[in-house]
């Protein structure tokens, strides 16, 4: 029965896996739909069958006034106003809302957004301009003036559009950007802000607690390190300590590999088998792809040993857990100084 649990479990994570590599593909559908989109539905309703009596009224002539042509013609681009926020709001409520990824989630509903605030210029256009061909002619010449004169944001919308296609990163990816490292918290039409970790004012890997903006149009030139890979959310973290050469290898290799065992999981352990596995059909070397701690040595100017462990770890537990590693490996070295000697100045 065991056997069967853990085989069933196996399974399941490498369906995860695999479905981790389509980052943009197709996601769970929820079954809800909220009592807010309802309230918001019912709304629009009620507001495009008040419009559409208007409109009815003063398109056949039962309300005639002064204005009644240019309220008619306000009054049917009401209607369609509402039509496209109806229409909106559906496709946010049935599909965008039952999609269980949040990060696809996000950015739909800033395509969906965008869609949205387009048609209803075009509306806005309609109801000022009588004349079709004068209101095209009209928004092309603004559109040219716009375009020379605002070319960087231009460039930034161009990389939000690299963005949603490419997917370097999405909200709640930790990434590196330039000098910049930081944790995703709103991808706009024209920048990107990030959550800074590291930087300045903190040595180790934790918040700086400064929010740190870029234009989008950086991701075109600059190279992006994500640390949240869907298929692989892990980094491999070091810990050293420097050992006197006079030094029992085997017993310090063996204080450093307990130590960082104790910050490695079944769960991660069986997710970077399972990554090797996938691994075999390509190039990757997987002799690089170690599950367990790994320890090495190297001699440092003749005067002592530098001890290294290498493990893996999630990227926002790399500062917590190099502080523990360290303290444990330190716990097991002083407690045996006759197999764990301190580096003095003439390698003894």
């Amino acid at each position: 029965m065991s056997n069967e649990s853990d085989e069933l479990s196996r399974l399941r994570q490498q369906k995860d896996i695999r479905l981790a590599l389509q980052q943009t593909g197709p996601a769970p559908l929820r079954a809800a739909v909220g009592a807010r989109h309802k309230l918001v539905l019912g709304s629009y309703l009620l507001a495009l069958i008040a419009l559409g009596v208007l409109y009815y009224l003063l398109h056949y002539g039962v309300v005639v006034f002064r204005f009644s042509e240019l309220v008619q013609r306000v009054t049917l681009g009401a209607i369609i106003v509402v039509l496209v926020l109806q229409t909106g709001r559906l496709f946010d409520a049935f599909l965008i809302g039952r999609i269980e990824d949040t990060a696809t989630q996000y950015n739909l509903r800033r395509v969906l957004r965008l869609v949205t605030s387009v048609m209803l210029a075009l509306v806005a256009v309609e109801v000022l301009f009588a004349n079709w061909y004068t209101a095209v002619v009209s928004l092309g010449l603004i559109t040219l003036i716009i375009g020379f004169a605002l070319q960087t944001p231009i460039t930034s919308f161009i990389g939000w559009i690299f963005i949603l296609v490419r997917v370097p990163f999405r909200i709640g990816d930790r990434i590196r950007i330039g000098d910049t490292n930081g944790d995703v918290i709103d991808i706009g039409y024209l920048d990107t802000t990030l959550w800074e970790y590291g930087g300045a004012l903190v040595s180790a890997d934790d918040p700086s607690g400064r929010i740190v903006r870029f234009p989008n149009s950086n991701v075109l030139s600059s190279a992006i390190v994500n640390y949240s890979w869907p298929l692989f959310p892990f980094v491999w973290n070091e810990v050293k300590v420097n050992v006197a050469y006079q030094s029992d290898l085997k017993f310090v290799a063996g204080v450093m590999t307990q130590a960082a065992h104790a910050e490695i999981t079944a769960d991660d352990t069986a997710r970077v088998a399972l990554f090797r596995e996938l691994l075999s059909a390509t190039h990757i070397d997987q002799g690089d792809i170690h599950e367990h701690p790994v320890v090495s040595f190297s001699a440092k100017d003749n005067s002592w040993i530098e001890a290294g462990v290498r493990f893996l770890v999630t990227p926002r537990a790399a500062s917590g857990a190099r502080s523990r590693v360290l303290e444990r490996i330190l716990t097991g070295l002083n407690a045996a100084p006759d197999k764990a000697k301190v580096p003095q100045g003439d390698g003894r």
